[in-house]
């Protein structure tokens, strides 16, 4: 049987979610081409709940598909990003949704990535659309991003503002030492939704300062006791699953600059003191990456990798209760009370 690797977990609706309240396409979800046109009023109806959609890029031909153990859909089903619609609410604030186009075997069926915050029962007007480039838009908020400000450790040991690095700048990894950085991407982007960067206060999981990382961004950490019943020693778990309120927050709001740090391979590297992955370089990522960028690095190197740190990674059938409290006592060795 065919694994696929979750690499992405996102929230999403069903298209009839997100349904015509006013215009030519009165009482339809969202949708494709003249099912989705400009001037048309849209409103997340009421008793509607977001479910948990896994993304591996394990489909036909190194295609996105639903991952396994994905609340929606079947692993294997094919996934297309279709589409960018910017709807407009009623204080003129701009909402940016993805259009995942999802192959069952009754057919396509449509589903809803809010880019941004989108609330119940409220008008949004349908403003514009986008077509070549939602899949960058996609990558935009699949991608892990240092923010400006963070400290990667350098060979040497030195710690080295990301903004300060440049490609030839050779990092301390953990499994293979140091290794030259190929290829910085840079964005600015609205930190809001998906794209809202979780910051990791200082001293949590022996941060040496606070740590702003992207939410798909996956730490690592070895525990000397398997408090999360993994059975394993290491796991890799999303900044978004450690979110508690307190000493782990989302900053929603502004905009932030951030930086894709990219090897041959992925690697695990140091921000603030603790270990945390570079860019995984995927066929949903790789749209980020100048087409001309070469990695020394095999495309079998790169799906065994994917593969490797899904294996690792923390679901979130695991992620119950304070992740934050419970990974400090497993990384201490210490039994909870």
């Amino acid at each position: 049987m065919t694994a696929h690797p979750p690499l992405f977990r996102f929230q999403t609706y069903p298209a009839e979610a997100l349904r015509v309240v006013s215009g030519a396409n009165m009482g339809d979800g969202i949708g494709l081409d003249d099912a989705a046109l400009a001037g048309d009023i849209y409103r997340l109806m009421s008793g509607q709940t977001p479910q948990r959609l896994a993304i591996s890029d394990a489909g036909e031909d190194g295609q996105p598909c639903v991952a396994d153990g994905s609340a929606v859909g079947q692993a294997g089903e094919n996934l297309g990003i279709s589409a960018c619609h910017m709807l407009m609410g009623p204080s003129g604030e701009v909402v940016e949704v993805l259009i995942l186009t999802h192959d069952t075997d009754d057919g396509p069926r449509l589903h809803v990535l809010p880019l941004s915050s989108i609330k119940k029962d409220t008008e949004y007007e349908l403003v514009g659309t986008e077509t070549s480039s939602a899949p960058e838009r996609f990558a935009d908020i699949a991608s892990v991003s240092f923010l400006t400000g963070t400290h990667l450790t350098l060979a040497s040991g030195k710690q080295c503002p990301v903004e300060h690095l440049k490609v030839g700048d050779a990092l301390l990894t953990r499994e293979n030492g140091p290794q030259p950085i190929r290829w910085i991407g840079f964005q600015t982007r609205r930190a809001v939704g998906a794209a809202a960067p979780v910051r990791i206060t200082e001293g949590t999981l022996n941060t040496s300062r606070d740590l702003r990382l992207s939410p798909q961004h996956r730490l690592y950490i070895w525990q000397r006791r398997d408090e999360l019943g993994t059975g394993r020693a290491e796991v890799m778990v999303k900044a978004e699953l450690l979110v508690n309120g307190s000493t782990v927050l989302r900053e929603e709001g502004g905009h932030v600059d951030s930086y894709q740090i990219v090897f041959d391979g992925h690697e695990i590297i140091y921000a603030e003191g603790i270990a945390v992955e570079s860019l995984l370089v995927t066929g949903q990522t790789r749209a980020l990456l100048p087409e001309d960028l070469a990695l020394k690095g095999s495309v079998d190197a790169a799906a065994q990798a994917a593969v490797l740190a899904a294996a690792m990674e923390l679901g979130d059938d695991a992620a119950s209760g304070d992740v934050v409290d419970r990974l400090s006592r497993a990384s201490k060795g210490r039994r909870s009370n």
